[in-house]
């Protein structure tokens, strides 16, 4: 049997394991893109590679060809692949950690196709260690800045959300969003602001909400 053979079976093997290690993460936390996509993904780029290199040797001197030229259709291809893991859900976007999984596993499989497995093995460790380890200390990150969604009725929202704003920054509260929802298909008249606010740790949500409930023209505040 050809050696070469072995070795390209070998490529595409250590692909499908490391691959999944990384979609093993995606499926165990539920995401679009799960452990087979992402073995497929990994699989298929390293036969990309495997394929430039076989037909790199096979017509070496007979023909002008890069073979590194199939493995950058594959990064630019891929983007097709993660953009239908991002949905956007009101003001926030979520599948882009998805999408960039597929993207860098994709990577991996190149380079394991190209027989730099070193640098494969590196980057799925480094990989795995920031999906699972950086998630849980960006939650703890998270927590500690205080993300909170509130909502605010007011009378009319174009002349409260200057107001509103104004008492927000007196308490040294940060506005990262603001979007406005209609209280009914009706009643047009009081809609209600959304703001995703970011509340130092000193400050309690109820006297924000209490001093944000003290504005002329506001009806009702809750967070």
């Amino acid at each position: 049997m050809d050696k070469s053979y072995i070795v390209y079976v070998i490529r595409l093997l250590l692909a499908v394991i490391l691959g999944g290690i990384v979609g093993y993460e995606r499926e165990h936390t539920k995401r679009p893109a799960g452990f087979r996509t992402h073995i497929l993904v990994c699989a298929g780029s390293a036969l990309v590679m495997v394929v430039s290199e076989f037909t790199f040797k096979k017509y070496i001197g007979f023909t002008k060809m890069d073979p590194a030229r199939l493995g950058a259709q594959v990064i630019s291809g891929i983007g097709f692949l993660g953009a239908g893991t991002i949905m956007r859900e009101g003001s926030s976007v979520k599948g882009l950690t998805t999408a960039a999984s597929l993207w860098i596993v994709s990577c991996i499989g190149l380079a394991v196709g190209a027989g730099f497995y070193s640098g494969a093995i590196t980057a799925t460790l480094i990989t795995f260690f920031t999906l699972i380890f950086l998630k849980k200390m960006e939650s703890r990150l998270i927590s500690k800045k205080r993300y909170v969604n509130l909502y605010v009725q007011t009378i009319d929202k174009i002349e409260q959300i200057d107001k509103v704003k104004t008492a927000l920054k007196e308490m040294s509260v940060t506005i990262k969003n603001i979007e406005f929802i209609l209280k009914g298909d009706e009643d047009m008249t009081e809609p209600i602001l959304k703001l995703r606010i970011k509340v130092p740790e000193s400050k309690d949500i109820s006297n924000i909400v209490t001093h944000v409930s003290n504005i002329d023209g506001v009806r009702k505040v809750y967070s």
